[in-house]
Order: structure tokens, then C-alpha cells, then sequence
């Protein structure tokens, strides 16, 4: 088969039209990434057993500070572990072969139950889970700017995660409802999740009482007994670094850990600044912490599902300001990832971080240098992966659209290079023979929608050809293709029975946090 030069013309008008119609697709089953490629490491056998020793030294004889919540460190007493009273909570010491008891009961992988079964979410092992931004007080768009979040900004990222191929998990709080009571926004939060999406989400984590409402409701969706077989919540628990844990962390974390929900167990780093400058002794600052809150949980429930986190970025010396993508960063994410493997326990780590408050070149080289690594490094669970800016201070609606074109870049590349009979093309060459090209031929044919990756907003059209259709940058691409998702989106069915409970209990709590807070004032 040949074609002539007009012929390939219009076959390439024809296939961009459909890809700029088509934007991202929706799934009604979503597949997590199974990363098929050598893992890129930067330590070796001794360079992690010299960090995991310098974390036990840390443990034993600096020890971890518990603050506002005795009764963690009464537990930690409990099991062995020596505790100091100070005037400024209780600092626990804990030996090797304590710790390493309780951790080594942690599941090296699990599952997390999605509302809809077709979305469950394996994570640990070779599998990476992609999940959304989480914590911005602000959003971003090209039309109003930076701005404070609100409920329907919260519900808007809930539908476009939902209708995102590349995102597995609808992750938690992808931005701060500020128009919401800080005290009542988890229900309003955890109501979108459940009803405008049907994919696993996040449990909040900023009361113990909130922690409680989380469980409960899961239960309502999927049964007591459900989640307590298989986690349907998991929820994200920071250390204070540095070495020092506080009540509302360790409140969830003992709420979560008793209905055997998942955790995912993260030092906040920002070295420099809540570890030392070298990053030897923050990766074993982070190893220290992270094992301490998972052996909290093992203790508390033994075989509570846990992840072990890294947030780590460095911290601008002269200005203050924390970097992304930086050098240093990146070698500690590889190296989080071998600590993380050594304990056999699946790792968080990385995402599209950037500093810069829009999506410019910046914002793409930042990202790109971080979420490259954390693909190559193995994590299985990624935070933040579409639509972080400032820092983690905006989640951009355009970001979110341009990160997702990485994350799909991300599914093609961890599929390695196919090597079966198939792939070596031979009935291409005899169809087509020397001196001529092979865009007809049948093997391209039949290879036409999966052979490259499909871009959903990146545009790869010549100069003339972008001049000529209004010389739109990526930002405007991406500020279409978010307003069409919307558009697109029709919510995932609900049994009106789960719904109409939880609808009830949400406003059984918000009445009687209402109430509480009137009975104060």
C-alpha cells in the first residue's frame, strides 16, 4: 500500500482533529501503572545499611518527641519502648529490635476498595498509583487567577479526577474549601468524593473526630466488615519533623490503624530547614520517622496497611524558599525508594512538583525533572501528581491538564520496549522493501491507536500550522480542555439508599459539631 503526500496530509489533519476532540479520555475501569523497568537506585548495599543504622542511632538515643497525646506514648511504654516526660510532651526511645518487630508486621503490599470495583487500586510491589494535588488554600485559572478555594472548586478537581484516564485514585484534599467552616468541611469533602466519583479517595486526618466520621462513612458505603477485610480509606499522616509527632496526627492515625484502614506514614521535610543541609542525615531523619509512625500503627493493630512517605524538597539558603526538582531532591527520592524496599514496604514519594505560580517553563522543567525520577525510582504511590503550583499553595486547573499529558507519557514509558515477534516488524519490511516509508502499511495500520503515545493537549502541529489556528500556547490549550471535561461530566450512579444515609449522617454530625461549637461560645 502507498500514499502520496496529499493522502498523509489529510490522515495527519484527520488524526489531530481526533485527538484535540478528544482531549482525555474517560475510563469506566482504570488500570494502575505496573512499572516493567530496571529501577534506577543511588545507594548501594552499604549506603543503605549506613542510613538505616543512623536512623536506629536516632531512634535510641535522640528519640521521637509525642506531643498532646500521652497515651501514644504510653503505648510505645507499653512495648518496650523508654519514655522521657519533658515539659514539652514525651519523648520516646526505642530500640532496634523493638521496632523493627512491629514494623516487619506491616503488609508488603494491598489493595484499597474503590466504590467501583473496576477501580481498585493495588499498591506496592512494581504497581504506581497516580493520585491528584492535596492541601492547596488556593486554586488557579487562566480566566480569574489565583485565588481561595471553595467547595465548588473542591467538587470541580473531585470531577475531573474522576474523569481523568491517567489519575487512579481520587487522593484527598485537593484544595481547602474555604467558604466551608474548618471544623464541618471533611463531610462536605468526603460527600464529594463518595458521590461525585467513584474511584478509592483519601480519609481526612485533621481531627481524630474527623478520622472517625471518615470510617463511618466508608462504612456506610461498602460495610463494616468490608473495610476492615480490605481498606476502603486511606489517609495521609505527616510527622511535625524534625522527630516529633503531635496529637491530631497520632488521634487519626490510632482512629485509622483500630478499623484497620491504610495509612500512609510521611515525614514533611524540607532540608535545610527540618533536617540538616546533607542529605544523609535527612534521608535517615525520614527513615526514622516514617518507621516510627508505622510501628505506632503495627502496635496499635497489627497488619494495618502502611506506606512509607517521603514529602523531601530542600530549602533555598538565600531566600528561604523551598526548591523542586532540584539535584539533591531527586538522589533522595531514589534513595527513599531503597530504604522504603529494604523494609519491604511500598513507597510514597514525588509527584509534578514546582515552585513557580503558573504553568510556565518552570513549572514544566520542575515537574518534569521530579516526576521522571519518581517513575524510575519505583513509587508506588503518587501524591500531588496533577495540579500542584506555588509550592503546594495552588491547585491550577491547567496545571492538572498538563500534568495529566505527563502522566500518560508516564503509563506508555513504564511498558519498557516490546521484544515478541510481533514488535520486530518483519511483514512490514516485506510489504514495504527498501527506499520507501511505512505510514501505510498494514503492520502500522494495525498498530495505528497504540503503537505512540497519543497527546491529549501537548500540540505537535509545524509553526505555520500553529500560527494559522490562533497560535495557542499550552495554557490556553489546557484551560479548553478542563471547561470540555466539565462539561463532559456526568456523575457515576449511587445507590439512592447509601446516598440518602449518607446525606443523613453528615447532617447528624454537622448539627452536632454546630452545637458543640454554640455550647463553647
Amino acid at each position: 500500500m502507498t500514499t502520496t503526500p496529499t493522502t498523509e496530509r489529510r490522515a495527519r489533519r484527520e488524526r489531530d482533529a481526533r485527538r484535540r476532540q478528544r482531549g482525555f479520555t474517560f475510563v469506566d475501569a482504570i488500570k494502575p501503572l505496573v512499572n516493567t523497568l530496571p529501577l534506577t537506585e543511588v545507594l548501594s548495599p552499604e549506603g543503605v545499611d549506613k542510613i538505616h543504622r543512623a536512623s536506629m542511632r536516632l531512634l535510641k538515643e535522640i528519640g521521637v518527641l509525642i506531643v498532646d497525646y500521652p497515651r501514644a506514648a504510653e503505648t510505645f511504654r507499653r512495648h518496650g519502648a523508654i519514655v522521657e516526660e519533658r515539659s514539652d510532651g514525651q519523648l520516646v526511645k526505642i530500640d532496634e529490635d523493638t521496632l523493627l518487630h512491629f514494623v516487619r508486621q506491616a503488609p508488603a503490599s494491598f489493595v484499597q476498595r474503590a466504590r467501583n470495583p473496576a477501580k481498585d487500586v493495588p499498591i506496592g510491589g512494581r504497581h504506581t498509583v497516580f493520585a491528584p494535588v492535596y492541601g492547596p488554600p488556593f486554586v488557579l485559572d487562566l480566566d480569574r487567577g489565583r485565588r481561595q478555594a471553595t467547595i465548588e472548586d473542591f467538587r470541580n478537581f473531585v470531577r475531573l479526577t474522576y474523569m481523568s484516564e491517567h489519575l487512579h485514585h481520587d487522593g484527598g484534599t485537593l484544595c481547602e474549601p474555604n467558604d466551608v467552616d474548618v471544623k464541618e468541611r471533611h463531610l462536605d469533602m468526603l460527600l464529594a468524593h463518595i458521590t461525585l466519583s467513584d474511584k478509592a479517595f483519601m480519609g481526612s486526618v485533621t481531627h481524630k473526630e474527623n478520622a472517625r466520621d471518615t470510617v463511618m462513612m466508608a462504612e456506610i458505603v461498602f460495610g463494616a466488615e468490608a473495610i476492615r477485610e480490605r481498606p476502603a480509606v486511606l489517609s495521609l499522616i505527616n510527622a511535625s519533623s524534625p522527630l516529633r509527632f503531635d496529637d491530631r496526627m497520632f488521634g487519626a492515625l490510632e482512629v485509622y490503624a483500630q478499623a484497620k484502614q491504610a495509612l500512609l506514614i510521611t515525614p514533611f521535610l524540607i532540608a535545610g530547614a527540618m533536617s540538616p543541609v546533607s542529605m544523609a542525615a535527612t534521608l535517615a531523619q525520614q527513615n526514622a520517622e516514617a518507621l516510627f509512625g508505622i510501628c505506632y500503627a503495627q502496635m496499635l493493630n497489627p497488619g494495618t496497611p502502611c506506606i512509607y512517605g517521603s514529602f523531601l524538597a530542600n530549602i533555598d539558603l538565600k531566600s528561604g524558599a523551598p526548591c523542586f526538582g532540584t539535584p539533591e531532591g531527586n538522589l533522595a527520592l531514589y534513595a527513599g525508594a531503597q530504604m522504603a524496599r529494604h523494609y519491604n514496604l511500598p513507597y510514597r514519594s514525588g509527584g509534578n512538583f514546582t515552585a513557580s505560580r503558573i504553568p510556565d517553563a518552570q513549572a514544566g522543567y520542575e515537574s518534569a525533572s521530579t516526576f521522571v525520577t519518581t517513575v524510575q525510582a519505583g513509587v508506588n504511590f503518587v501524591l500531588h501528581a496533577a495540579g500542584w503550583l506555588e509550592g503546594g499553595l495552588i491547585a491550577g486547573y491547567e496545571k492538572f491538564v498538563l500534568d495529566l499529558e505527563m502522566c500518560g507519557m508516564m503509563a506508555k514509558f513504564v511498558q519498557g520496549i516490546g521484544l515478541d515477534e510481533e514488535d520486530f516488524a518483519w511483514d512490514a519490511y516485506a510489504e514495504v522493501g527498501p527506499g520507501s516509508h511505512f505510514l501505510g502499511s498494514q503492520h502500522t495500520m494495525r498498530h495505528y491507536e497504540t503503537a505512540f503515545y497519543q497527546h491529549g493537549v501537548f500540540n505537535m502541529d509545524n509553526y505555520e500550522k500553529w500560527e494559522s489556528e490562533g497560535a495557542e500556547d499550552a495554557y490556553k490549550r489546557a484551560n479548553a480542555v478542563w471547561k470540555r471535561m466539565l462539561q463532559e461530566y456526568q456523575p457515576p450512579v449511587l445507590d439512592e439508599g447509601v446516598k440518602e444515609a449518607l446525606l443523613e449522617f453528615a447532617e447528624k454530625r454537622r448539627a452536632e459539631i454546630r452545637a458543640g461549637r454554640l455550647a463553647r461560645e
